[in-house]
């Protein structure tokens, strides 16, 4: 069996959105089960939720809320931008 990390690259604002839903799933609303029902992918989503719980001094900030909203309206108007781009056809075509 190969134990060779990985690492996965997130954005600041991709991973204080992940970690609120991560929390959101796990810990607030039970859902875990009803949407991983497999245990063994339990290991690495409580692996990631550690990391970014530790990395993130985001998530113990008393203006948690409006940074969450803001963070997920950047990454939405990134999103957004990106596959407009792609969905367009490229000018003077």
């Amino acid at each position: 069996m190969d134990d060779e990390a990985i690492s996965i690259r997130l954005t600041r604002d991709q991973a204080f959105v992940l970690s609120d839903w991560l929390y959101q799933v796990m810990f607030q609303s039970d859902d875990l089960e009803g949407i991983v029902r497999d245990r063994a992918v339990w290991s690495p989503i409580y692996a990631i939720s550690g990391t970014l719980d530790k990395a993130l001094s985001e998530i113990f900030m008393p203006d948690y809320g409006p940074r969450l909203e803001a963070a997920k309206q950047r990454l939405r108007a990134d999103l957004y931008d990106a596959s407009d781009e792609l969905a367009s056809p490229a000018e003077g075509s």
